[in-house]
């Protein structure tokens, strides 16, 4: 899953993109307003989290050419301003989450989780694909009930599969879910992680199909 940081203090934008990683995310940062409302809408993101005091446009016109372009993509403004009417004109224009700063970072965790989850029209936050269970509220995977134990990209990976079980996923797609736009990318990595995953689902696992020319496919009976 892809996340945009829109958030013009780096080292907060930093410190937010190592946290999504670690969860799995790819992560783009964006510190402009102007160059954020083109860049969230080149890439099917599953969340925005974005600040309102930006450099050229704010945080809510930003907003508002997203939603004005049709992108029903889930957004949390993330901001030092907490009045009340900055919440209002931010639900109004199309928010779906409002955390002020400073905030508690599990909370954090759990609402992007929530709004993730949500975009993705999955409400319960259990996924069962055969013997594999994705606890999207904990972030953990088992296999027939025990922890699978998988790398980050791994589990990127199988998560982008398992909500697309059952249908093709293609190389530039997985891709795309899995790294940021600022990261190296190898012409085989499609290949190498999924046969990582292949390895650690072994023969109790789900098979992680190939069909040749389009991408990879989740099997599940």
């Amino acid at each position: 899953m892809r996340i945009l940081i829109v958030e013009d203090d780096a080292a907060m934008a930093r410190g937010l993109a190592e946290r999504l990683k670690l969860s799995g995310f790819a992560v783009d940062i964006e510190s402009d307003g102007a160059s954020a409302a083109q860049t969230a809408l080149l890439e099917p993101y599953s969340l925005i989290i974005l600040d309102i005091n930006l450099p050229n446009v704010s945080g809510f016109g930003v907003l508002h050419k997203i939603r004005q372009a049709g992108s029903t993509v889930p957004v949390m403004i993330l901001t030092a301003r907490y009045a009340t009417g900055d919440k209002v004109s931010g639900l109004a224009l199309g928010a779906d989450d409002y955390l002020s700063k400073p905030f508690d970072i599990a909370e954090f965790d759990a609402r992007v989780r929530a709004l993730v989850r949500r975009g993705q029209g999955l409400p319960n936050p259990t996924l069962i694909c055969g013997p594999l269970a994705f606890d999207r509220a904990a972030g953990t995977i088992t296999l027939s009930g025990r922890p699978l134990e998988l790398r980050r990209r791994e589990f990127a990976v199988l998560e982008v599969l398992m909500t697309r079980a059952g249908k093709v996923v293609s190389k530039e797609r997985l891709i795309a879910e899995v790294f940021g736009f600022d990261e190296a990318v190898a012409p085989n990595a499609a290949e190498l992680y999924v046969g990582r995953v292949r390895q650690k689902l072994g023969p109790d696992g789900p098979r992680i199909r190939t069909v040749r020319g389009l991408g990879y496919l989740l099997e599940v009976q």
